[in-house]
């Protein structure tokens, strides 16, 4: 199942505040199942560049299925992913995009964030996905 329109714009509350609490301005964008934009919030003095960046870090998650920051791991010289950012008209590899599970353990699509640090990125995002699900996908046999 899809993120609804509710769930998502609870999400971006959630990270919104977040966001406020870390003195930061950010984009949050959220995805359905398919990488497709359900949601977007551009907070007032969020930078432009990030409008692209935080839509491409939600993709990039709902895609693989895994946080950006672990795919990032897996995408540097000598890894078993490098190159991917390459791919599916350029994917973001670096912490600020979560899945969003649900309560069946499905993924029903993903939140991305960009405007301040990494880290910073990160936690917003994991405001937003842990306000409306979880953000981990059970075991499948293609993740190990």
């Amino acid at each position: 199942m899809h993120v609804t329109i509710e769930q998502a714009e609870k999400a971006i509350e959630a990270a919104r505040a977040k966001a406020v609490e870390l003195g930061t301005q950010m984009c949050i964008a959220i995805v359905d199942s398919g990488g497709n934009l359900k949601a977007f919030h551009r907070m007032d003095g969020a930078w432009v560049g990030s409008i692209d960046i935080a839509q491409k870090k939600a993709k990039t998650s709902v895609f693989f299925g895994m946080k950006t920051g672990q795919i990032g791991a897996l995408s540097q010289p000598g890894g078993s992913l490098y190159g991917i950012e390459h791919s599916n008209q350029g994917l973001i590899t670096f912490p600020g995009g979560i899945p969003i599970v649900d309560a069946d353990g499905e993924m029903s699509g993903a939140i991305g964030v960009s405007g301040s640090s990494v880290e910073n990125d990160d936690a917003v995002a994991l405001a937003g996905a842990s306000a409306i699900g979880d953000t981990e996908l059970p075991d499948h046999p293609w993740r190990t």
